[in-house]
């Protein structure tokens, strides 16, 4: 059982990405002046605004969603990767704009595994200590 507390970290962690993806991607719909000049700065040609949006937007709705929020957040660690990729392409700051997406993407995976018993069991923050029986079974398997 989680407790109230985990999931209320959980839920505010999952929150500020969700605002953060929703935000970014709706703005790309409407194209203010900052937007298509971020975009064409980066490379693409305006008329890829309305593509990035809505993946980014697709993939945020399924994070969203409880049961498809694992399948959201590798949807959103591919869309961030991509922005990645388009900074270290461009040779643009390290911390301030390479890794940002990095950062949003750490958010998005611990929020789900803070509220999913499933993927802390498939990713534990400490090994398992064995039992005396195990270990007893692992030296027999080794001589």
């Amino acid at each position: 059982m989680i407790s109230k507390r985990r999931l209320r970290v959980a839920w505010t962690i999952s929150g500020l990405v969700i605002l953060f993806m929703l935000f970014d991607s709706i703005s790309k719909f409407f194209k203010p002046a900052s937007v298509v000049k971020g975009t064409l700065s980066l490379g693409f040609s305006e008329h890829h605004i309305f593509v990035i949006g809505i993946l980014g937007l697709l993939s945020a709705i399924l994070y969203m969603i409880p049961r498809f929020s694992v399948l959201g957040a590798i949807l959103l660690t591919g869309y961030f990767g991509g922005a990645i990729a388009t900074h270290v392409r461009l040779d643009n700051p390290l911390f301030t704009h390479t890794l940002f997406p990095v950062y949003i993407a750490v958010l998005a995976w611990a929020g789900i595994w803070l509220r999913n018993e499933d993927l802390r069991k498939l990713f534990p923050l400490k090994k398992k200590e064995q039992t005396i029986g195990q270990k007893k079974l692992d030296q027999a398997n080794i001589s």
